[in-house]
């Protein structure tokens, strides 16, 4: 008897540390999205990995000075300093009258006007520097692959994906309107994509889902499964009557 209790104890405490074990790993539900997460394909991070995975931080709304842009400097009180078209010049630098090189590209306009008005404190009187931007690249978006006329597109007020691929001319017959790719880059080394159905939207006439587009924005259009074989299929020989025979 004293035998058979002390099993039916182990067996508890066994039982028992197998069902917090178990609820600490968070169960079968825990388990079974682990599991389809990599069935899906999708990258799994533990704890440690989700923390040190840099955040994906939207972009600074105002524009953002590049190489081949220009800007003007005006001193109220010190025209003699007053500067037009100072161009941003390739390695994102530009030189300044009296201070040398500031480096310009990825400012804002009112970074650019405080670090102007920083570095020019310490040979002329404080004032009220204005910097005004003179040549910028203007908001465009891109379309590639299966549309008419792919290529660079000038963007021109609220513009959404259907109406950038119409602009680009429309879907190529070889064209998968179910799978667009929309690339949106949201830092310096993240891009956002995202899958649109416009083949689903068009058809059910509900484009409540259409995304509208933000300067630098990529649309691509990937080819359907009848264009990759398309090569592949036989081509009648010449000579060769499409007519019904004769009997």
């Amino acid at each position: 008897m004293k035998n058979k209790a002390a099993l039916i104890a182990t067996l508890a405490v066994g039982l028992t540390t197998s069902a917090r074990l178990w609820a600490g790993q968070g169960g079968p539900k825990k388990r079974s999205a682990e599991q389809s997460k990599r069935a899906s394909g999708e990258t799994y991070l533990d704890s440690a990995q989700e923390a040190n995975r840099p955040a994906l931080q939207r972009r600074d709304g105002r524009y953002q000075l590049q190489p081949g842009d220009s800007f003007n400097i005006s001193f109220p009180f010190t025209p003699e300093f007053n500067q037009a078209d100072v161009p941003v010049q390739p390695d994102g630098y530009a030189t300044l009258q009296g201070l040398g090189e500031v480096p310009a590209a990825g400012k804002t306009l009112p970074e650019l006007q405080e670090l102007v008005q920083t570095a020019y404190s310490k040979i002329v009187s404080p004032q009220a520097i204005t910097v005004e931007l003179k040549n910028f690249e203007k908001p465009y978006f891109l379309v590639g692959g299966e549309v008419e006329r792919p290529g660079k597109f000038d963007l021109r007020g609220d513009t959404t994906v259907t109406q950038a691929v119409a602009i680009a001319g429309g879907f190529r017959d070889t064209a998968k309107h179910s799978q667009v790719l929309l690339f949106r880059r949201v830092s310096d080394q993240w891009m956002e994509a995202k899958k649109l159905d416009l083949k689903k939207m068009l058809k059910a006439g509900n484009l409540s889902e259409d995304l509208h587009l933000r300067p630098g924005d990529m649309i691509y259009v990937p080819k359907n499964a009848i264009s990759k074989i398309r090569p592949y299929l036989p081509v009648p020989s010449v000579g060769t009557t499409l007519s019904p025979p004769l009997y």
